[in-house]
């Protein structure tokens, strides 16, 4: 596995390579098995597989959430080095942003609702960076997880509209065995709080509509950001303490009438 620190670095490399079709997965660091999933199916989908490690502060509505973010460099290096990776790009947000974040992607529509209202400018920071990532590593396919199903549909739909040529994949959410969707968030749940985390998706499936799941969930003693059904889906983003929890189901996988 070679990493990359510097953009430098990484676009001599690229300059220097002839046959080049990769997979490629973005990430804050934090990893967890939610994103070895990804690792797994690009490495079965492509002769090369590379990871950015970038915790991006662009996306960050609050600078709290940013330094608590549970990212450890080395420990994540190991990770994606018994997970088979070739390439991890690891820059500095000065070498990503040099233009100081005075450029940047925003969208008018769908990055306005959900949790966009709750976070502003965290989509255009999302963006941002995933299209300067997309652009530098110029990768066949891009995988992403259904977990941040807003975010993935955002991505997606950015893709079409610059005409990029990466495509955009999207995996499955991977949960723990009591359903809790893994997310680098939950290492910041007290053991109470994990216990009560997994009622979320619970009873994201087993009520009727979305207003008896807010209510449920209340009355367990989430503070509920908000619960939507959308396209399909079951939108949910809940806080327990100081983490917030985001998930969602396909709607045929509800009690929904």
């Amino acid at each position: 596995m070679i990493v990359f620190n510097t953009i430098v670095e990484w676009q001599a490399f690229r300059r220097a390579e002839q046959q080049w079709q990769a997979g490629f997965v973005p990430t804050l660091g934090g990893l967890h098995a939610g994103h070895g999933s990804l690792v797994a199916r690009s490495i079965k989908q492509n002769p090369q597989t590379v990871v950015s490690l970038f915790l991006n502060p662009t996306q960050f509505d609050q600078a709290e959430d940013l330094d608590h973010y549970p990212a450890e460099r080395e420990r994540d290096l190991e990770q994606l080095q018994a997970w088979g990776v070739d390439y991890v790009l690891a820059p500095e947000a000065g070498d990503l942003y040099p233009d100081g974040y005075r450029y940047r992607v925003t969208e008018r529509g769908l990055s306005e609702r959900f949790c966009g209202v709750d976070r502003p400018g965290h989509f255009d920071g999302v963006l941002t960076v995933v299209l300067k990532l997309l652009n530098l590593v110029r990768a066949e396919r891009a995988y992403f997880g259904e977990k941040d199903w807003q975010q993935l549909k955002l991505i997606r739909a950015m893709t079409r509209a610059l005409f990029l040529e990466t495509q955009v994949i999207a995996c499955p959410v991977v949960r723990d065995h009591d359903g809790l969707a893994l997310s680098s968030r939950n290492r910041r749940l007290t053991d109470q709080e994990r216990s009560l985390a997994p009622q979320l998706h619970r009873q994201l499936v087993t009520q009727a509509s979305a207003e008896d799941a807010v209510k449920a969930l209340e009355h367990l003693g989430f503070k509920v950001d908000y619960i939507e059904d959308f396209e399909g889906r079951r939108l949910a983003a809940a806080r327990l303490g100081n983490t917030r929890l985001i998930d969602n189901v396909p709607l045929e996988q509800t009690h929904a009438c």
